[in-house]
């Protein structure tokens, strides 16, 4: 059982609010988590369909079965369940008393700020991160990473990524996506996806991306809004500071699983990542998404943002806090060199009379080197960059 970094502040959530709600992708570990370090709460299923129904027919009574409260399973299968826990967590008035996980986050964010607004703390519980494989003698290399991914279910049983990779994603688009959406084509919708992938790590262009499978600007919008809601793709949004440089205003694309973008792009062995042409943008993608990893496993939303201008000066990963920024340049080759610095020099340039500046370096290397401005620390220490940080 690999031990999870949210579980700390999971307890603490369960013991300061009268509800917790759990969401994150589709075997991201979310009832592992639930299960293991609440083992005594009892647990409902609401995609078994006998449980669902009950739940559907008789909320009261499918309630009764836990008066001390429990774990209820991808709560967004029966949202109105939620009215009836507000009232009973209201007469009760105790924390701890349920655990609600769910999968469609945009669906459980509406249901739960409704319903249960103030009773309620919501963590997002991504797959795994590289410091969470490392105790576990998981540890393997960046382009083993890229090419697994960071499912737990693919690293605990040793899994063939290619296989569970592709039923994932067609247990998503076939279960899940249809649920949400009438998909007509499904065979477009899955090129789509795949596009998607081959543009990891770049401006998001709607308008072209839709011309290149052969749908409107509105559709493609609405695709990319889906693959949001079912932790899919994330997009990195620009930052905007107050200086006069003119800024790029859209977002760029990227997985919240790295692996999953791998087997889209027809990758099947680690020999594959090292020469695929992308390898670059599937390692940025790897360690935006740690950085993302590592606030949510505090219990923060995302900070995270790019620079871009339109001179083309560019920082990979800004962090916000306050008025205090960590600006995070990635590369993905393994030896260090002057080009590195280049945007980070810039940046710091052009806005570092604004606001207090820390910048680092993460690389595909494995030595770490404390530059007098910016220090270069390796993918595996990422989490050691990240605690040295504001964040």
């Amino acid at each position: 059982m690999i031990k999870r970094n949210i579980e700390q502040i999971f307890i603490d959530m369960v013991n300061s609010y009268p509800v917790v709600t759990v969401t994150g992708p589709r075997q991201s570990g979310k009832t592992t988590l639930c299960r293991m370090v609440f083992p005594e709460k009892p647990y409902a299923n609401l995609e078994a369909p006998d449980v669902r129904r009950f739940a559907t027919d008789d909320p009261r009574g499918f309630l009764s079965s836990f008066p001390d409260g429990g774990i209820l399973d991808e709560i967004q299968r029966v949202p109105e369940l939620t009215s009836y826990i507000q009232t009973i967590v209201d007469e009760h008035n105790s924390p701890g008393q349920f655990i609600l996980t769910g999968s469609q986050q945009f669906e459980i964010m509406d249901t739960t700020s409704q319903s249960l607004a103030g009773r309620t703390a919501l963590l997002k519980l991504l797959p795994l991160t590289i410091s969470e494989l490392k105790p576990d003698g998981l540890q393997t290399g960046c382009d083993a990473w890229i090419l697994n991914g960071f499912y737990p279910r693919i690293h605990a049983q040793n899994l063939n990524p290619t296989r569970t990779l592709g039923d994932y994603f067609e247990t998503v688009v076939e279960r899940d996506l249809r649920q949400l959406i009438a998909l007509k084509d499904i065979s477009t919708f899955e090129k789509f996806v795949r596009l998607c992938a081959g543009r990891i790590g770049q401006i998001l262009n709607l308008q072209s991306l839709g011309n290149d499978v052969g749908v409107s600007h509105v559709t493609a919008r609405s695709w990319i809004t889906l693959l949001e809601a079912s932790y899919i793709i994330f997009l990195l949004r620009p930052w905007h500071g107050n200086i006069s440089k003119r800024l790029i205003k859209s977002p760029k694309l990227y997985f919240y699983d790295v692996g999953l973008a791998s087997f889209l792009l027809g990758l099947e062995t680690e020999n594959q990542v090292s020469r695929d042409p992308l390898r670059g943008n599937l390692f940025e993608n790897m360690m935006v998404m740690e950085a993302l990893k590592y606030r949510f496993n505090r219990g923060k939303n995302s900070n995270l943002y790019f620079y871009r201008d339109s001179g083309g000066h560019e920082v990979d990963l800004i962090l916000e806090h306050g008025r205090d920024i960590q600006a995070i340049e990635i590369k993905a080759g393994a030896t260090i060199n002057p080009d590195f610095f280049k945007g980070l020099h810039h940046f710091r340039k052009t806005v570092g009379e604004l606001h207090p500046i820390r910048s680092a370096i993460l690389y595909g290397g494995d030595q770490i080197q404390q530059r007098s401005d910016s220090p270069v620390f390796p993918a595996q220490m990422c989490q050691e960059l990240f605690d040295s940080f504001i964040m």
